[in-house]
């Protein structure tokens, strides 16, 4: 067990000043069985109207108004929590799920939806071709094909930081040969997905005290990840960037069948085509 303060500052800057339209903000950690959220404040300048909200994943989303124009705009999320997520979980696999393939039961294939449905366009079958390469024999260890094909994505794909928005498509990250950590993430889901497995995105922070894991070079980073469902376990949480199972060292704020969904801040604003000077993320995270 261990208990963490976080700070999570994103500024925007201005030329002139602009009008600023509604900003959808998922900063606020999600609770689970493993992470307790002690206490939680986010304070934005200039003064807004915030509205509170869970969407359809069960995410808590704030919606902030702004009455005013303003060269700058700052978000500051913070988060006392308290994590208690083992380094080497078990997982309680049911034995209807233990070998693949296996099929969910009805009602859980219906609950899936479309977590279980590709979301990019796959035309000559490369993605699941590849994922089948993972596969080894007509009865495989489920677990252990999950494990093989998440380090697998890091085997095949260099990771290389990118701050532009944005996600690539699974087949441009097999083409190019390299990604982000959302980019990892979007393919490991997608694999998963075209072998017939139930996945999702999910968006958050890194803690990495020892910075030696991949994806931040300080104590945290924002950082996204992949979730998958088997049946018995229940949402089993891979790492792919850094060959990790298991939500230790991981602090989730978002989940969704999109990378775009977990976004943690997205807004607009009106003014001069010059106006935007650029955006800054700081991610602080200290015992």
């Amino acid at each position: 067990m261990i208990n963490l303060k976080l700070n999570h500052r994103t500024t925007y800057n201005y030329r002139k000043p602009v009008a600023l339209g509604p900003h959808r903000m998922m900063l606020r950690p999600r609770e689970r069985h493993d992470l307790k959220l002690l206490a939680y404040n986010m304070v934005v300048s200039p003064d807004a109207f915030v509205t509170w909200a869970q969407d359809v994943f069960g995410n808590t989303v704030a919606t902030a108004s702004f009455p005013t124009m303003s060269t700058r705009l700052v978000i500051d999320s913070y988060a006392e929590i308290q994590l208690e997520a083992a380094p080497w979980p078990v997982f309680d696999i049911a034995p209807s799920a233990i070998n693949y393939p296996f099929r969910y039961s009805d009602a859980d294939w219906t609950d899936l939806g479309a977590l279980a449905t590709q979301q990019y366009a796959d035309p000559t079958g490369r993605l699941r071709d590849w994922a089948r390469g993972f596969v080894s024999g007509s009865q495989t260890d489920t677990l252990s094909l999950l494990k093989d094909l998440s380090t697998g994505v890091s085997s095949w794909i260099k990771y290389q930081s990118r701050d532009d928005e944005g996600t690539q498509s699974p087949i441009e990250t097999l083409d190019r040969g390299w990604g982000s950590c959302r980019d990892f993430a979007v393919l490991l889901v997608e694999a998963a997905r075209s072998l017939g497995f139930g996945a999702r995105i999910v968006s958050g922070y890194l803690y990495n005290p020892d910075r030696d894991f991949v994806g931040s070079t300080g104590v945290g980073s924002t950082h996204a990840w992949a979730e998958i469902y088997l049946t018995g376990a229940g949402w089993i949480t891979f790492d792919p960037t850094n060959r990790n199972v298991g939500s230790f060292n991981l602090i989730p704020v978002g989940v969704a069948r999109n990378v775009r969904q977990v976004m943690p801040v997205t807004g607009s604003f009106n003014g001069m085509t010059d106006a935007f000077l650029g955006m800054s993320v700081e991610v602080l995270i200290s015992q």
